[in-house]
């Protein structure tokens, strides 16, 4: 009675076992296909980030801003560089050094 308890999903198609390669999506994903979307999605992030750090909170906005266009960028300064990443990049390190000054007593 007990030898068919763990049967009754062999007939299941996503039961153990049985997710090959047929059952997966005929599209790479993000990370298999160079990572193209989830790049564009930083840079876009980086670069709120950027814009919003200079009205708040731009000690923490800023360096999220710079990473984000970093990580967009992959990581190397050779080779395309998205417009939006390099974007980030530049305005997340602008928005840090004033965020700096303006904590130093400096002022802007």
């Amino acid at each position: 009675m007990m030898a068919g308890f763990g049967r009754r999903t062999g007939g299941y198609p996503r039961s153990r076992g049985r997710m090959g390669p047929r059952w997966r999506s005929p599209r790479p994903g993000g990370a298999e296909a160079g990572g193209g979307t989830d790049r564009a999605t930083l840079a876009i992030i980086g670069v709120i980030c950027a814009i919003a750090g200079f009205f708040t909170l731009g000690i923490v906005l800023g360096p999220a801003a710079v990473v984000c266009g970093w990580l967009a960028m992959g990581r190397t300064w050779s080779g395309a560089r998205p417009i939006p990443a390099l974007v980030a990049l530049v305005l997340g390190a602008i928005d840090t050094l004033t965020a700096i000054m303006w904590l130093a007593g400096g002022g802007l």
